[in-house]
């Protein structure tokens, strides 16, 4: 399910069925980092949607959690896990974040999530063919891994 009306409305009438949440990580940044910061958005939002096709009736892509780069880490972490606490109180029993901002591993061990770290890679000059077929391979690998989560 995508975070639209129509999705929305089936998610409530489905929602015992429905027990991942998928959040991609954003960071923002408008100096020198702004094209990569860009770039990882866009890798990661294609790849979350793949993903959610592929999960349709399990997980609700949230928008995502779009963050100042510069911003302190404990602001960061504190500010995502209120959306843990959040979803969690919505009876989601797997949350997943999303992100190619390698700072988030750092931290992940502070986040009530799971979190899965994919390297981007930039698409901008790639053929819309190819960027699919890239994005599909990657989405693959974290199929298994969802799958073996729910099975925990």
């Amino acid at each position: 399910m995508n975070w639209n009306g129509k999705d929305v409305e089936s998610y409530k009438q489905q929602k015992e069925y429905i027990d991942t949440a998928i959040m991609p990580l954003a960071p923002v940044s408008f100096g020198a980092e702004m094209k990569e910061a860009a770039s990882q958005y866009e890798f990661i939002q294609l790849l979350t949607m793949l993903l959610e096709k592929q999960f349709k009736g399990r997980t609700l892509l949230l928008p995502p959690f779009s963050y100042q780069s510069k911003k302190r880490e404990e602001d960061k972490i504190a500010a995502l896990n209120s959306w843990s606490e959040e979803l969690r109180e919505a009876e989601f029993k797997h949350i997943f974040y999303f992100t190619s901002d390698s700072g988030w591993k750092l931290v992940e061990d502070k986040l009530d999530g799971t979190l899965i770290w994919v390297p981007s890679v930039p698409l901008e000059h790639m053929e819309p063919s190819y960027k699919y077929s890239l994005i599909e391979e990657q989405a693959k690998q974290f199929i298994n891994i969802i799958a073996h989560k729910w099975q925990q």
